[in-house]
């Protein structure tokens, strides 16, 4: 039984204000647009999608005849238009492969707006990783680039 700690960063600038980038996080319409970012080929499942804070959000993935990845996500801390903090756990079928930290922090600048994402991880086993992590971070805010660009979100609306 091992525990490994890793902390992720991730930066983006999207040419949208911060209003329309948080609005891709707060309705599941939006939100669908974007995440997940999964490989090709892969099911999603939506399940509960509550944007507030103490709020739960769920779902799974996973290749087609393959065991699923269930997210289960926890909102603690909901400032809008600057941020959001929650935690959330991975799972491969019935087994906890990690467990996780997340804020999203949003800067007005340059004209749109500084995403700063920071995962705080604790992965479980040998199960998962950093790695794997960012490999699935990395696209998701990709897609939430082109989401935000498309122009079908609505600033203020949740």
């Amino acid at each position: 039984m091992s525990i490994v700690h890793e902390t992720i960063t991730l930066e983006r600038h999207y040419d949208a204000t911060p209003e329309r980038v948080f609005q891709a996080f707060a309705s599941p319409e939006a939100k669908a647009q974007w995440f997940p970012s999964a490989p090709d080929g892969w099911t999603f499942r939506p399940g509960e999608f509550e944007f507030r804070e103490g709020g739960l959000e769920t779902s799974a993935s996973g290749p087609p005849g393959g065991e699923l990845y269930h997210n289960t996500t926890r909102y603690h801390d909901i400032v809008p238009n600057r941020r959001i903090i929650y935690s959330y756990e991975m799972a491969r079928g019935d087994q906890r492969i990690s467990v996780s930290m997340q804020s999203v922090d949003l800067f007005a600048e340059s004209g749109g707006t500084r995403l700063v994402l920071t995962d705080q991880g604790a992965y479980l086993d040998g199960l998962d990783n950093a790695s794997n992590r960012r490999r699935g971070l990395e696209p998701q805010l990709d897609q939430l680039a082109k989401a935000v660009l498309a122009g079908s979100l609505q600033e203020g609306a949740s």
